[in-house]
């Protein structure tokens, strides 16, 4: 009970955060939704390889033009991540906060990178046997990351995103040496 209200108060400072963000741009900001796959994996230092697993995303964005071809673009995502270990799995979902900064290359392209705050909002694993055990435990509350990509906007608002999820803190507990690494293809729709 202790770690869920420590999740809650802290998933209420990220959403506060965005919020404060978007209330300070609110006449300039465009907002949007977003939502589409996920390829996700840890890395490892050793030689215990994982395999890829799919998952989804889904979210809102706030695209917040500063001035020339430069822009801002908070977001808040819930993603499902996780990793495959033969015929067993992780699965870890996350609620994720990325504030993007974006450089309008023109033609609706964007190159867009920025650090990224994630909240774990739950974890199992999937054993063979078709037990599930809960793993939230034995993972890290908070991920920290940074995010590359670019993205394409039509004149109709509708547009493509592709960007690549870097871990930069462990995402088990124990010195694990073991980070997110997460790929995102999607479609958003950025109301004008």
């Amino acid at each position: 009970m202790r770690n869920k209200m420590i999740l809650m108060k802290r998933l209420a400072v990220v959403l506060g955060l965005v919020l404060v963000s978007l209330g300070a741009t609110a006449q300039r900001a465009q907002l949007g939704i977003k939502g589409g796959l996920n390829i996700s994996n840890l890395s490892y230092d050793n030689d215990y390889d994982a395999d890829s697993k799919v998952g989804a995303h889904v979210g809102l964005l706030a695209h917040i033009p500063m001035g020339g071809q430069l822009a801002l673009q908070p977001e808040v995502v819930f993603s499902m991540q996780g990793a495959e270990f033969g015929n067993e799995e992780l699965q870890a979902n996350y609620l994720n906060v990325p504030f993007l900064f974006q450089y309008l290359a023109g033609s609706g392209f964007r190159l867009q990178t920025g650090p990224q705050v994630g909240v774990l909002l739950g974890a199992e694993w999937e054993h063979s046997n078709g037990i599930d055990e809960d793993y939230e435990h034995r993972m890290k509350k908070t991920d920290l990351g940074w995010t590359i990509g670019f993205s394409f906007l039509s004149t109709s608002g509708l547009g493509v995103d592709a960007r690549y999820n870097i871990g930069l803190t462990e995402a088990l507990k124990g010195g694990s040496d073991i980070y997110n690494r997460v790929w995102q293809f999607g479609l958003f729709y950025q109301i004008r």
